[in-house]
């Protein structure tokens, strides 16, 4: 890989489109039949397949925060409060923006912007996974990312998609030594979700590393050293400066925003609650398919990290994958998101993505072809479900 502290030559934009195009084309092709299947299947049930990407679940609190700012809330009858405070501003901006500059509602201005999110994600995800292992490993990398069964969450208009795009290329910055646009997009990614502290711990621990080789060998120029600073000062001022802004709005200090997501009934409880959760799911029958299925995810994850390990990736992208790990299975909350939670962690990919890639092209190509119908009906199942993803 890259030396750190030497930024590699880059190709042109126009070359680097070019050499991600098969990558970016696959991934418009897989999301493309994920849409087809979930219209069809929508059409099936009566919904409209429009709503279920732009108007429903967080779909709607985002859009109402582009619309009226913050302070709407919903008081359930337990006496909890849902504050729209809990979700990140980044989105909300974005969808405002567009709505002003076209006519776009809202709704469909988040669409858009998640859209073309997704695409500069997948651009992302293979440009990291090209710096470290070549062409062909990117673009399975981003064809198994596109496959993915919660895939569909990245049409909708969430912020998955565009937190991933921000934490890929801040990402592959760290990877090419671009400390000061690392920085900026760790910043605006932890504008988009609170797990905007896995970048940022991501660039620290990289620049911090930095700092101690250079003990044992040559050091680099004053301005290298300058512009590393400035991309550690930076990064964490997007997430740092919303939580405290929720802070002073609540009048509850810099826990505010805790105060806030523990109303949801979001917290961190290092994996207890989730655990109960699929512990009693085996206390009956057929829950218990449901238990057994949790639990073979929850290990299968745990071996892509382990793999990750054992292929001797790049610490900032082991810290980022394994703190968004750690926050998505160690948290209290709604379970049925969890998955979710896990689509930014696309370093845990990169092993499957190499495996694809000693394939002869035509095999690779048949499994994730498979792969790719399963994930397309599975996420037209999911989104006419009765929960939110």
């Amino acid at each position: 890989m890259t030396d750190l502290e030497t930024p590699a030559a880059a190709p042109s934009r126009t070359g680097a489109l070019r050499r991600a195009a098969p990558a970016l084309l696959g991934y418009a092709g897989v999301r493309a039949l994920g849409l087809i299947a979930l219209v069809w299947w929508s059409a099936a049930n009566g919904k409209s397949a429009h709503t279920l990407l732009t108007a429903r679940w967080d779909s709607l609190w985002y859009t109402r925060v582009a619309a009226s700012g913050y302070g709407w809330q919903v008081r359930l009858p337990g006496g909890d409060v849902h504050s729209n405070l809990a979700f990140f501003p980044l989105l909300p901006w974005l969808e405002r923006l567009v709505a002003a500059l076209s006519p776009l509602s809202y709704a469909d201005a988040g669409l858009l912007v998640s859209t073309l999110a997704s695409l500069a994600a997948a651009w992302g995800v293979f440009a990291v996974a090209d710096h470290l292992y070549g062409r062909r490993a990117g673009v399975c990398a981003v064809l198994v990312w596109a496959v993915l069964p919660v895939g569909i969450v990245q049409s909708m208009a969430y912020s998955e998609s565009l937190f991933t795009a921000l934490a890929a290329w801040s990402l592959h910055s760290v990877l090419t030594g671009r400390w000061v646009t690392a920085g900026l997009l760790a910043a605006l990614a932890g504008l988009t979700r609170p797990v905007g502290a896995a970048v940022v711990a991501a660039l620290w621990v990289a620049a911090v590393t930095s700092f101690v080789r250079e003990r044992s060998a040559p050091a680099p120029q004053g301005a290298s050293r300058w512009r590393r600073a400035l991309g550690m000062l930076v990064a964490p001022l997007g997430a740092a400066g919303y939580v405290l802004w929720v802070g002073h709005r609540t009048h509850r200090g810099p826990l505010g925003y805790l105060d806030v997501q523990a109303q949801w009934g979001n917290g961190f409880d290092g994996g207890y609650a989730f655990a109960r959760f699929v512990g009693d799911k085996f206390t009956s029958f057929p829950s218990a398919l449901a238990g057994a299925g949790l639990t073979v995810g929850v290990v299968l994850v745990i071996w892509l990290y382990v793999s990750c390990v054992r292929q001797r990736q790049p610490l900032p992208l082991l810290v980022y994958s394994g703190i968004v790990t750690a926050l998505a299975l160690c948290a209290s909350g709604y379970f049925g998101s969890k998955p979710r939670l896990l689509l930014p962690a696309f370093p845990l990919l990169l092993p499957l993505a190499l495996a694809l890639a000693r394939l002869r092209t035509r095999r690779s190509a048949a499994i994730l072809g498979a792969v790719a119908v399963g994930s397309a009906i599975y996420g037209a199942f999911w989104l006419n479900g009765s929960g939110p993803p």
